[in-house]
């Protein structure tokens, strides 16, 4: 007996001023838990297609691209910062009338989706954490090193712009990774078509110079989780090269109830993990909306 083919529609809503892109899944039911998917870095929605193809029957999936990433058009005088990606986002959320979803927060997600919860913490029946880092002792030395570099450091852009290259992008996706033969090479490819796009490099690399007032937020963010205690769900790579399985553990401190699971995989788990991730996602989906 097969399971229900899930129907995807590919959408673009306009968003002060921006394009935003997203992909939704057509549940069979008016009334099902929603989950907001907030993809990372370089990528965009459709690192959600396997999971998406998988819950979205059961469940309304949605998944925006932000401004720099995938199919989501912006002004050329835009400015990247993580402040008006959240922004965005949350135009978008409310242009959509959601009123309650559970996020899904994945590297550039975390930052983006905590942001959003700040902002509208009754909106949030619970959270989704997959390598999407909040705690000083998730970032690696590589991670510290990024964050560490401004405008002015030498040889800094050199430094990013070599990162957001085929190898680059693909290197994201392979690291930790124990058989990388489970690696689809769909994923980064479309990541580079899009890095490679006019102007798409410099809005990466405005956003790591940016990515300070991240970590500046932490304490904000924790003191959100041990003020709101949402329900929370921990699925990490623990082979990470950027965001540490620490990380992972540092949530049990200000969510001592959260689910935590740990796969032997790297940045990118759903590529190699969805078997084993999907249920947990959707038995957590069944407890948190209530």
């Amino acid at each position: 007996m097969f399971a229900a083919a899930t129907r995807t529609v590919h959408r673009h809503i306009d968003v002060d001023g921006v394009r935003v892109f997203y992909r939704e899944s057509l549940p069979g039911r008016a009334d099902a838990p929603v989950l907001l998917l907030l993809h990372g870095f370089p990528s965009g929605s459709h690192q959600f297609r396997g999971l998406i193809d998988v819950l979205g029957s059961r469940y309304r999936l949605i998944a925006p691209d932000y401004p720099g990433f995938g199919h989501t058009r912006a002004p050329d005088d835009f400015t990247y910062s993580f402040d008006r990606l959240a922004d965005i986002t949350e135009g978008f959320v409310r242009r959509l009338g959601l009123d309650r979803f559970v996020m899904y927060v994945f590297d550039f997600g975390a930052p983006i989706g905590f942001r959003i919860a700040e902002r509208h913490p009754d909106r949030i029946a619970g959270l989704v954490v997959q390598n999407g880092n909040a705690y000083e002792e998730g970032l690696s030395d590589a991670a510290r090193g990024l964050i560490g570099l401004a405008p002015d450091t030498p040889g800094a852009e050199d430094a990013i712009q070599g990162m957001l290259t085929l190898d680059g992008t693909r290197s994201q996706y392979e690291t930790g990774v124990p058989d990388p033969d489970l690696i689809a090479p769909d994923g980064y490819t479309l990541d580079q078509h899009f890095l490679d796009l006019p102007g798409r490099k410099d809005a990466q690399q405005a956003l790591i110079f940016d990515y300070h007032t991240n970590v500046e937020h932490y304490d904000h963010w924790h003191a959100w989780l041990r003020r709101h205690t949402p329900p929370t769900l921990i699925t990490w790579g623990s082979n990470d090269p950027f965001f540490l399985e620490p990380g992972a553990r540092a949530y049990l401190r200000d969510v001592p109830d959260a689910e935590l699971h740990l796969f032997d995989t790297g940045h990118f788990a759903l590529e190699t993990h969805l078997p084993e991730i999907a249920p947990l996602i959707a038995g957590f989906l069944d407890r948190a909306w209530k």
